[in-house]
């Protein structure tokens, strides 16, 4: 799958599970709402960290095995942002 493919198909998959999970949403959450903050390609396999314009704290990864032709979402949410002086 090339980068473009890629990225088209991470939007799309994160805006149908936040569409999915967030189900009192006060509108539907199209690709627009969707970006990608880090991706990375190596050999035939690609990830993507992903992103909503939602003030869900939620992020994404998204991992494509292209050994397997299979693709893998992770869903976390942010529990604390901390300084840490160094």
């Amino acid at each position: 799958m090339n980068e473009e493919k890629f990225v088209k198909f991470c939007k799309e998959t994160v805006a149908d599970y936040a569409n999915r999970v967030g189900k009192n949403l006060p509108y539907i959450v199209t690709t627009n709402d969707v970006y990608v903050v880090w991706l990375c390609k190596t050999l035939q396999n690609s990830k993507a960290l992903v992103s909503t314009t939602l003030p869900d704290g939620m992020y994404y990864e998204i991992t494509y095995n292209g050994d397997k032709g299979e693709a893998y979402l992770d869903a976390y949410e942010k529990k604390e942002n901390l300084c840490i002086i160094l």
